[in-house]
């Protein structure tokens, strides 16, 4: 398996997470086996595979909802693969769901209020009675996601909007901004244009090129639109059952036999590989942004 560093990113820096022969048993099944790849900062690093390839797992084992069976998961150096998930996401993990986990009678605003409390320093005695530091903490962390996050993936119109009035292209988009709130320095996305059309997938596409711009978040994200996943990524890891298949810049995993037979079994590889390429090639907003 050829393994080749994300383009843009340094050689020679120490990856921001890395993922170190991580498997995840359930009973006697592998849901992960022997799972290893880096995350380079700045980068957009993307995962792919088929349906039941391990991509959620994975993600799951990340963040912190799972605890691997063996393998370890370092983060900045330090290795967090005991640590609870709220932990991580305070120490700078945040992420989206595939399904999506928002509070639906919650307005658009609370909702990624709740990203940043994990931040907040006041007090329950405080917070309770609504007094001194709870007042000015609530006062600054509106004023910051009003003139950052919201103003950033232009959600301003539906900002007091209760989140079940609101179509599945802006519900994905709030969840986005709820886990940018969490201030932090991965910003994982589990399909974060599944379901969305052509118009709002070039929107959420502009999104990730512009976060990393912007605010310097290094990106990871499973994702199945593979036009999106070529055009976008530096770096990209091809699950299948549960193992890494090959990974490297969008060009080698492209022409990789092994990527083209996880998604054809014994089909036509030269047409899998066509059609990856042709979807590489469709022009969208966000690659005119890049």
């Amino acid at each position: 398996m050829e393994t080749t560093l994300a383009h843009g990113a340094n050689s020679a820096a120490q990856p921001l997470l890395q993922v170190d022969s991580v498997t995840l048993a359930f009973g006697g099944v592998r849901a992960l086996s022997g799972v290893g790849f880096g995350v380079q900062p700045g980068s957009i690093t993307a995962v792919i595979g088929p349906n039941g390839a391990g991509k959620t797992s994975l993600f799951n084992t990340i963040s912190g909802f799972y605890r691997p069976t063996s393998g370890s998961i370092r983060f900045r150096g330090q290795d967090i693969t005991r640590i609870p998930a709220p932990q991580r996401a305070k120490m700078g993990l945040g992420r989206s769901f595939q399904n999506i986990a928002l509070f639906r009678g919650m307005t658009v605003l609370d909702n990624i209020k709740l990203g940043r409390h994990a931040h907040l320093k006041t007090n329950v005695f405080d917070a309770l009675f609504y007094l001194g530091r709870a007042r000015r903490e609530e006062a600054e962390l509106r004023r910051d996601i009003e003139e950052r996050i919201i103003d950033f993936l232009e959600i301003d119109h539906i900002r007091h909007a209760p989140v079940s009035a609101l179509s599945y292209g802006l519900q994905k988009r709030v969840e986005m901004a709820r886990a940018l709130a969490m201030q932090p320095e991965i910003l994982m996305l589990d399909e974060p244009v599944a379901g969305m059309n052509r118009e709002e997938t070039e929107d959420m596409a502009r999104f990730i090129l512009d976060v990393r711009a912007e605010w310097g978040v290094t990106v990871l994200m499973v994702e199945h639109d593979m036009g999106m996943v070529m055009d976008l990524s530096d770096h990209v890891v091809v699950l299948n059952f549960g193992q890494v298949i090959s990974q490297g810049v969008p060009a080698v995993v492209q022409a990789d036999p092994e990527v083209n037979r996880a998604y054809l079994g014994s089909g036509n590889v030269d047409e899998l590989r066509a059609k990856l390429r042709a979807a590489a090639r469709i022009p969208t907003s966000a690659g005119a942004a890049a």
